[in-house]
């Protein structure tokens, strides 16, 4: 670790939390807050000025949220570390934290000392977790594995495995269109696609499949 305090931005759109977390923080020795930001966008524009080297991120904001915020930071030259604080400890809001990017995540019973050690942790490149998200990140591994298997045994493309994912997330196809930065019509053209190499008649089906291989094993 540097003899330097860690420079951190924090973002949280509750100003009582955000107030109470730059009041904590600025008592210790080992941080320096450089700026607090209410929602993602005003975050990110805050993160370009100031270059934090640790941003502490919640994740439902108005706006910008945290998980489209943190894959923002991450895309910066060079990037801040994102660790997320949140209230919540969900499959989706975990999974899309990492998939956006997170160097780490916590929740928000976590106390003082844990808060400035995984701040610390995470500016020295380290990854930091709380413990009651362990079984989140161990469930989303396998579902990516049970993924995996289904493109293998029949055959899918990457974009279709990729919409075989959101389907049983159960988004629609233009959410899953906007996530894919594709037309409907295309996500249209992979469901059906999908329906066909896996034998299965809706939706509802394809995830169950998902769901069967992931929890047998198969």
């Amino acid at each position: 670790m540097s003899d330097r305090p860690v420079r951190v931005l924090v973002a949280d759109d509750q100003a009582a939390v955000r107030d109470g977390l730059v009041t904590i923080l600025e008592h210790e020795p080992d941080v320096e807050v450089v700026g607090s930001a209410a929602d993602g966008a005003t975050a990110v524009a805050l993160a370009r000025r100031l270059s934090p080297a640790v941003v502490l991120m919640d994740l439902r904001m108005p706006g910008v949220d945290g998980i489209a915020a943190t894959r923002a930071l991450t895309a910066l030259d060079p990037p801040p570390a994102v660790l997320v604080l949140t209230t919540y400890a969900d499959d989706a809001s975990v999974v899309g934290a990492l998939k956006a990017g997170a160097a780490g995540y916590l929740t928000k019973s976590a106390g003082r000392a844990q808060i400035v050690s995984a701040l610390t942790a995470t500016a020295d490149g380290h990854r930091t977790f709380a413990p009651e998200i362990a079984s989140v990140m161990v469930r989303g591994l396998t579902h990516r594995t049970a993924l995996a298997r289904i493109a293998a045994a029949h055959a899918l493309t990457v974009q279709e495995t990729r919409v075989l994912e959101l389907l049983g997330e159960r988004r629609t196809n233009r959410a899953i269109a906007e996530a894919l930065y594709v037309s409907v019509a295309t996500v249209k053209t992979h469901v059906n696609n999908l329906f066909g190499k896996l034998r299965v008649g809706n939706r509802a089906e394809a995830a169950a499949l998902v769901e069967r291989v992931r929890d047998q094993g198969l």
